[in-house]
Protein backbone atom coordinates (compact mmCIF):
# COMPACT_ATOMS: atom_id res chain seq x y z
CA UNK A 1 0.00 0.00 0.00
CA UNK A 2 1.29 3.47 -0.86
CA UNK A 3 2.49 5.62 1.97
CA UNK A 4 -0.23 8.08 2.95
CA UNK A 5 2.13 10.49 4.69
CA UNK A 6 3.84 13.10 2.50
CA UNK A 7 7.50 12.43 1.89
CA UNK A 8 9.63 15.37 3.00
CA UNK A 9 12.54 16.13 0.69
CA UNK A 10 15.02 18.46 2.36
CA UNK A 11 17.37 19.41 -0.44
CA UNK A 12 17.95 19.24 -4.17
CA UNK A 13 20.35 16.27 -3.96
CA UNK A 14 17.67 14.21 -2.17
CA UNK A 15 15.15 15.11 -4.85
CA UNK A 16 17.50 14.08 -7.66
CA UNK A 17 18.14 10.77 -5.92
CA UNK A 18 14.41 10.18 -5.32
CA UNK A 19 13.58 10.71 -9.01
CA UNK A 20 16.69 8.92 -10.37
CA UNK A 21 18.15 12.06 -11.88
CA UNK A 22 21.91 12.56 -12.25
CA UNK A 23 23.61 14.28 -9.35
CA UNK A 24 22.82 18.01 -9.43
CA UNK A 25 25.41 20.25 -11.06
CA UNK A 26 24.69 22.94 -8.47
CA UNK A 27 23.76 22.12 -4.84
CA UNK A 28 21.14 24.90 -4.49
CA UNK A 29 19.54 25.34 -7.90
CA UNK A 30 18.57 22.84 -10.58
CA UNK A 31 16.59 22.55 -13.81
CA UNK A 32 15.21 19.24 -15.07
CA UNK A 33 13.07 17.95 -17.91
CA UNK A 34 10.03 15.89 -16.87
CA UNK A 35 10.79 13.38 -19.60
CA UNK A 36 13.95 12.46 -17.66
CA UNK A 37 12.10 11.54 -14.46
CA UNK A 38 11.65 7.90 -13.53
CA UNK A 39 8.10 6.64 -13.19
CA UNK A 40 6.98 6.16 -9.61
CA UNK A 41 6.18 2.64 -8.46
CA UNK A 42 2.85 1.92 -6.84
CA UNK A 43 4.44 1.57 -3.39
CA UNK A 44 6.32 4.89 -3.59
CA UNK A 45 4.91 8.05 -2.02
CA UNK A 46 2.94 10.25 -4.41
CA UNK A 47 2.47 13.02 -1.85
CA UNK A 48 5.49 15.25 -1.35
CA UNK A 49 6.62 18.20 0.76
CA UNK A 50 9.67 20.06 -0.48
CA UNK A 51 11.96 22.27 1.58
CA UNK A 52 12.70 24.40 -1.49
CA UNK A 53 10.90 26.41 -4.14
CA UNK A 54 9.62 24.64 -7.24
CA UNK A 55 8.40 26.36 -10.40
CA UNK A 56 7.11 23.76 -12.84
CA UNK A 57 5.79 24.09 -16.39
CA UNK A 58 4.17 20.81 -17.31
CA UNK A 59 1.78 18.97 -19.56
CA UNK A 60 0.39 15.44 -19.33
CA UNK A 61 -2.42 13.73 -21.19
CA UNK A 62 -3.10 11.02 -18.62
CA UNK A 63 -2.55 12.45 -15.15
CA UNK A 64 -4.02 14.82 -12.62
CA UNK A 65 -2.16 16.67 -9.94
CA UNK A 66 -3.75 17.58 -6.65
CA UNK A 67 -2.40 21.00 -5.74
CA UNK A 68 -3.86 22.14 -2.42
CA UNK A 69 -7.55 21.25 -2.65
CA UNK A 70 -7.82 21.55 -6.45
CA UNK A 71 -7.12 19.04 -9.21
CA UNK A 72 -5.56 20.02 -12.53
CA UNK A 73 -5.02 18.24 -15.80
CA UNK A 74 -2.14 19.22 -18.02
CA UNK A 75 -3.50 19.04 -21.56
CA UNK A 76 -2.54 22.72 -21.69
CA UNK A 77 0.66 24.27 -20.39
CA UNK A 78 0.27 24.93 -16.68
CA UNK A 79 2.74 26.78 -14.49
CA UNK A 80 2.73 25.76 -10.83
CA UNK A 81 4.43 27.57 -7.94
CA UNK A 82 5.21 25.56 -4.84
CA UNK A 83 6.77 27.21 -1.80
CA UNK A 84 8.81 25.36 0.84
CA UNK A 85 6.55 23.37 3.15
CA UNK A 86 3.57 23.06 0.79
CA UNK A 87 2.19 19.58 0.17
CA UNK A 88 1.23 18.34 -3.28
CA UNK A 89 0.41 14.96 -4.78
CA UNK A 90 0.38 13.43 -8.24
CA UNK A 91 -2.37 11.06 -9.30
CA UNK A 92 -2.01 9.00 -12.47
CA UNK A 93 -1.53 5.55 -13.88
CA UNK A 94 1.64 3.53 -14.21
CA UNK A 95 2.19 4.88 -17.73
CA UNK A 96 2.23 8.47 -16.46
CA UNK A 97 4.06 10.72 -18.88
CA UNK A 98 4.94 14.33 -18.14
CA UNK A 99 6.43 16.81 -20.52
CA UNK A 100 7.80 20.17 -19.55
CA UNK A 101 10.47 21.73 -17.36
CA UNK A 102 10.96 22.57 -13.71
CA UNK A 103 13.20 24.92 -11.79
CA UNK A 104 13.94 24.12 -8.15
CA UNK A 105 15.70 26.63 -5.90
CA UNK A 106 16.75 26.14 -2.30
CA UNK A 107 16.12 29.18 -0.05
CA UNK A 108 19.83 29.19 0.85
CA UNK A 109 20.62 30.26 -2.72
CA UNK A 110 18.69 33.49 -2.13
CA UNK A 111 20.48 34.52 1.08
CA UNK A 112 22.03 37.99 1.04
CA UNK A 113 20.00 38.98 -2.04
CA UNK A 114 16.87 41.19 -2.22
CA UNK A 115 14.98 38.22 -3.69
CA UNK A 116 15.21 36.34 -0.36
CA UNK A 117 12.55 38.70 1.02
CA UNK A 118 10.81 39.63 -2.20
CA UNK A 119 10.00 36.07 -3.26
CA UNK A 120 7.68 35.72 -0.26
CA UNK A 121 5.66 38.69 -1.48
CA UNK A 122 4.65 37.06 -4.78
CA UNK A 123 1.06 36.12 -4.06
CA UNK A 124 0.88 33.21 -6.49
CA UNK A 125 3.04 31.10 -4.15
CA UNK A 126 -0.03 31.23 -1.87
CA UNK A 127 -2.55 30.27 -4.56
CA UNK A 128 -2.08 26.57 -4.06
CA UNK A 129 -5.59 25.88 -2.84
CA UNK A 130 -7.19 27.46 -5.87
CA UNK A 131 -5.33 28.63 -8.89
CA UNK A 132 -2.59 27.46 -11.23
CA UNK A 133 -1.39 29.61 -14.11
CA UNK A 134 -2.43 28.57 -17.62
CA UNK A 135 -0.10 29.78 -20.35
CA UNK A 136 -0.50 30.60 -24.02
CA UNK A 137 1.99 29.02 -26.42
CA UNK A 138 3.89 32.31 -26.63
CA UNK A 139 4.04 32.65 -22.83
CA UNK A 140 5.12 29.03 -22.49
CA UNK A 141 8.06 29.51 -24.88
CA UNK A 142 9.12 32.61 -22.98
CA UNK A 143 9.16 30.80 -19.61
CA UNK A 144 11.02 27.79 -21.04
CA UNK A 145 13.60 30.16 -22.49
CA UNK A 146 14.28 31.71 -19.08
CA UNK A 147 14.50 28.30 -17.39
CA UNK A 148 17.01 27.11 -19.99
CA UNK A 149 19.06 30.29 -19.50
CA UNK A 150 19.33 29.46 -15.79
CA UNK A 151 20.41 25.91 -16.61
CA UNK A 152 23.06 27.10 -19.05
CA UNK A 153 24.42 29.58 -16.51
CA UNK A 154 25.06 27.05 -13.72
CA UNK A 155 26.41 24.54 -16.25
CA UNK A 156 29.04 27.09 -17.28
CA UNK A 157 32.11 27.77 -15.19
CA UNK A 158 30.87 29.22 -11.91
CA UNK A 159 32.33 32.65 -11.17
CA UNK A 160 31.53 35.65 -8.99
CA UNK A 161 28.79 36.77 -11.41
CA UNK A 162 26.94 33.45 -11.62
CA UNK A 163 24.62 33.93 -8.66
CA UNK A 164 23.69 37.47 -9.75
CA UNK A 165 22.90 36.27 -13.27
CA UNK A 166 20.74 33.38 -12.04
CA UNK A 167 18.95 35.58 -9.48
CA UNK A 168 18.20 38.12 -12.23
CA UNK A 169 16.73 35.37 -14.42
CA UNK A 170 14.57 34.06 -11.54
CA UNK A 171 13.29 37.58 -10.88
CA UNK A 172 12.48 37.99 -14.57
CA UNK A 173 10.53 34.71 -14.54
CA UNK A 174 8.57 35.77 -11.45
CA UNK A 175 7.78 39.18 -12.91
CA UNK A 176 6.46 37.62 -16.12
CA UNK A 177 4.40 35.21 -14.02
CA UNK A 178 2.86 38.14 -12.16
CA UNK A 179 1.94 39.74 -15.48
CA UNK A 180 0.44 36.47 -16.77
CA UNK A 181 -1.59 35.99 -13.58
CA UNK A 182 -3.03 39.47 -14.00
CA UNK A 183 -3.94 38.57 -17.57
CA UNK A 184 -5.60 35.40 -16.32
CA UNK A 185 -7.65 37.37 -13.78
CA UNK A 186 -8.91 39.58 -16.61
CA UNK A 187 -9.64 36.80 -19.11
CA UNK A 188 -11.52 34.72 -16.54
CA UNK A 189 -14.09 37.39 -15.85
CA UNK A 190 -17.06 35.05 -15.52
CA UNK A 191 -15.41 32.84 -12.90
CA UNK A 192 -13.95 35.83 -11.07
CA UNK A 193 -17.21 37.74 -11.01
CA UNK A 194 -18.92 34.64 -9.64
CA UNK A 195 -16.47 34.73 -6.73
CA UNK A 196 -17.19 38.45 -6.30
CA UNK A 197 -20.94 37.75 -6.28
CA UNK A 198 -20.44 35.04 -3.65
CA UNK A 199 -18.38 37.50 -1.61
CA UNK A 200 -21.18 40.06 -1.73
CA UNK A 201 -23.77 37.46 -0.69
CA UNK A 202 -21.53 36.30 2.15
CA UNK A 203 -21.05 39.83 3.47
CA UNK A 204 -24.74 40.65 3.06
CA UNK A 205 -25.67 37.62 5.15
CA UNK A 206 -23.01 38.38 7.77
CA UNK A 207 -24.12 42.02 8.09
CA UNK A 208 -27.81 41.11 8.14
CA UNK A 209 -27.71 39.02 11.31
CA UNK A 210 -26.15 39.57 14.73
CA UNK A 211 -22.67 38.45 13.70
CA UNK A 212 -21.22 41.97 13.80
CA UNK A 213 -22.34 42.66 17.36
CA UNK A 214 -21.26 39.23 18.54
CA UNK A 215 -18.03 38.69 16.64
CA UNK A 216 -17.02 42.02 15.17
CA UNK A 217 -15.97 42.55 11.57
CA UNK A 218 -15.27 39.37 9.60
CA UNK A 219 -11.56 38.74 9.13
CA UNK A 220 -9.94 38.36 5.74
CA UNK A 221 -9.07 34.77 6.66
CA UNK A 222 -12.72 34.01 7.53
CA UNK A 223 -13.94 35.45 4.23
CA UNK A 224 -11.38 33.57 2.15
CA UNK A 225 -12.01 30.30 3.98
CA UNK A 226 -15.76 30.66 3.46
CA UNK A 227 -15.17 31.14 -0.27
CA UNK A 228 -12.72 28.17 -0.37
CA UNK A 229 -9.84 30.26 -1.70
CA UNK A 230 -6.69 31.62 -0.10
CA UNK A 231 -6.49 35.14 1.39
CA UNK A 232 -3.74 36.01 -1.11
CA UNK A 233 -5.81 34.85 -4.07
CA UNK A 234 -8.84 36.80 -2.84
CA UNK A 235 -6.70 39.89 -2.39
CA UNK A 236 -5.21 39.56 -5.89
CA UNK A 237 -8.65 39.05 -7.43
CA UNK A 238 -10.22 42.04 -5.67
CA UNK A 239 -7.30 44.30 -6.56
CA UNK A 240 -7.65 43.25 -10.19
CA UNK A 241 -11.43 43.74 -10.31
CA UNK A 242 -11.98 46.65 -7.89
CA UNK A 243 -8.57 48.13 -7.11
CA UNK A 244 -9.16 47.50 -3.40
CA UNK A 245 -7.84 45.09 -0.81
CA UNK A 246 -10.15 42.65 0.96
CA UNK A 247 -10.00 44.76 4.13
CA UNK A 248 -10.98 47.89 2.21
CA UNK A 249 -13.86 45.98 0.63
CA UNK A 250 -15.11 44.87 4.05
CA UNK A 251 -14.85 48.44 5.39
CA UNK A 252 -16.82 49.80 2.43
CA UNK A 253 -19.56 47.27 3.14
CA UNK A 254 -19.54 48.35 6.79
CA UNK A 255 -19.92 52.03 5.83
CA UNK A 256 -22.88 51.17 3.58
CA UNK A 257 -24.55 49.45 6.55
CA UNK A 258 -23.72 52.39 8.81
CA UNK A 259 -25.27 54.88 6.36
CA UNK A 260 -28.40 52.75 6.21
CA UNK A 261 -28.77 52.74 9.99
CA UNK A 262 -27.99 56.47 10.27
CA UNK A 263 -30.69 57.40 7.76
CA UNK A 264 -33.45 54.86 8.48
CA UNK A 265 -33.34 54.38 12.27
CA UNK A 266 -33.40 56.52 15.42
CA UNK A 267 -30.56 54.57 17.03
CA UNK A 268 -27.89 56.67 18.70
CA UNK A 269 -24.39 56.79 17.24
CA UNK A 270 -23.11 54.62 20.09
CA UNK A 271 -25.88 52.05 19.52
CA UNK A 272 -25.07 51.88 15.82
CA UNK A 273 -21.39 51.49 16.61
CA UNK A 274 -22.19 48.58 18.94
CA UNK A 275 -24.44 46.87 16.37
CA UNK A 276 -21.66 47.15 13.83
CA UNK A 277 -19.20 45.39 16.12
CA UNK A 278 -17.28 48.33 17.62
CA UNK A 279 -16.50 48.35 21.33
CA UNK A 280 -15.97 52.10 21.30
CA UNK A 281 -17.97 54.75 19.47
CA UNK A 282 -14.78 56.72 18.82
CA UNK A 283 -13.33 53.92 16.70
CA UNK A 284 -16.48 53.74 14.59
CA UNK A 285 -16.63 57.53 14.15
CA UNK A 286 -12.97 57.66 13.14
CA UNK A 287 -13.38 55.00 10.46
CA UNK A 288 -16.60 56.57 9.19
CA UNK A 289 -14.98 60.00 8.84
CA UNK A 290 -11.91 58.51 7.15
CA UNK A 291 -14.15 56.90 4.56
CA UNK A 292 -16.69 59.70 4.04
CA UNK A 293 -14.92 62.91 5.19
CA UNK A 294 -17.83 63.62 7.58
CA UNK A 295 -18.72 62.36 11.05
CA UNK A 296 -21.67 59.97 11.54
CA UNK A 297 -23.64 62.80 13.19
CA UNK A 298 -22.91 65.22 10.33
CA UNK A 299 -23.99 62.57 7.82
CA UNK A 300 -27.28 61.98 9.70
CA UNK A 301 -27.98 65.71 9.99
CA UNK A 302 -27.49 66.18 6.25
CA UNK A 303 -30.62 64.11 5.72
CA UNK A 304 -32.79 66.08 8.14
Amino acid sequence: MANQQPLRIKNISEFHEFRDLPKPEHPLVSVYNFEDLKRLNEDEPKSLMLDFYSIALKRSANAKMKYGQQEYDFTEGVLLFIAPGQVFSIEGNAELEHTGWALIVHPDFLWNTPLAKKIKQYEYFGYSVHEALHLSDKEEKMIIGIIKNIQQEYQSNIDKFSQDVIIAQIELLLTYAERFYNRQFITRKISNHQILARLENLLDAYFANDSLAKSGLPTVHYIAESLHITPNYLSGLLKSLTGQSTQQHIHDKLIEKAKEKLTTTNLSISQIAFELGFEHQQSFSKLFKTKTNVSPLEFRQSFN
